[in-house]
């Protein structure tokens, strides 16, 4: 008897975000195929809480630039796990049709007799910006959004800071996005929110410009994972410099003085060049963090003038 496959997104890594509907599939499950983002953190934390999971676990994750199980590969084994019989949940983070190829590998088992079912998840995407405060939309401020994969160097991205932009898997190209984004109608001093490891054990936020976003990201050695978001509605965010004294500026409302964007986080640790060493060029690039390298001489050379 041929077993079935259930795509499970697992949200942005708390457990509380998991749907019912998703819950239920663990419990019910054979064997959980999961990702490393995600994924993994809501099992723990399941197990933590006393949620008891008989299946097997067995990891796919993936790393930056290090794929030990290749795309290819899980799409196999969910066939041959199912066609063994098994009830399969592939966990996947964040939503599984958002950057999660889950369309891909619901395809590759049917086309090959596998029933596939389909649980959505809470994107990382508009739930990490959320749980500080940015809301990718608001009245006023912001009536549209654009999400983005950053993995590869993105083009021009239509709309001013009324349009918010979210880049996933962007921190190793920020210095290339920024610098685009910047050259069109958003402009330099549009605001910016980098969010590191959201509703993590290490959530940080970074708070700058596209003008400042690359030396301040490289200075504070911002690392994957991390939701980066561009324009006016980051100004909401209660970690945006001023925002207790100063309104945000509504479009077609009179507001005071609009709150000032310089560099901020979550922990309040300072990006002021004298307040922090600079890292060396070759360490940041050798650690991953937020370089982009076809921008590292401006940027150094921005920094060593301060």
């Amino acid at each position: 008897m041929t077993g079935h496959v259930t795509l499970v997104g697992a949200g942005p890594g708390d457990a509380g975000l998991l749907t019912v509907r998703g819950l239920k599939a663990l419990q019910n499950a054979d064997v959980i195929v999961a990702d490393r983002l995600g994924a993994r953190a809501v099992l723990e934390q399941l197990a933590a809480e006393g949620v008891v999971l008989s299946a097997e676990v067995i990891d796919v994750g993936k790393l930056p630039g290090h794929h030990p199980v290749p795309q290819d590969g899980i799409n196999e084994l969910l066939v041959e796990l199912a066609a063994a019989g098994r009830n399969v949940v592939r966990l996947k983070g964040g939503d599984p049709f958002v950057f999660g190829r889950g369309r891909e590998e619901q395809l590759f088992c049917e086309q090959r007799g596998i029933p596939v079912d389909v649980v959505p998840g809470v994107t990382s995407a508009i739930s990490v910006p959320a749980v500080v405060g940015i809301p990718l939309t608001h009245r006023g401020v912001a009536t549209s959004f654009t999400v983005l994969s950053g993995h590869d160097q993105i083009d021009r991205v239509p709309g001013g800071g009324d349009h918010t932009v979210v880049l996933l898997m962007g921190v190793n190209t920020l210095g290339h996005s920024a610098h685009v984004l910047a050259a069109g109608a958003r402009g330099a001093d549009c605001p910016v929110a980098i969010i590191e490891d959201g509703y993590g054990a290490t959530q940080r936020v970074t708070i700058g410009t596209l003008g400042t976003i690359t030396g301040i990201a490289a200075a504070r050695q911002v690392r994957s994972p991390a939701v980066i978001v561009i324009g006016d509605v980051v100004r909401l965010s209660p970690h945006a410099a001023g925002r207790s004294t100063d309104a945000v500026t509504i479009h077609g409302a009179s507001s005071v003085n609009p709150p000032s964007i310089v560099a901020g986080s979550a922990d309040r640790l300072s990006s002021n060049a004298d307040a922090a060493p600079k890292p060396r060029w070759t360490d940041a690039l050798t650690a991953g963090l937020a370089v982009d390298t076809g921008l590292v001489q401006v940027v150094e050379t921005s920094l060593t003038s301060r």
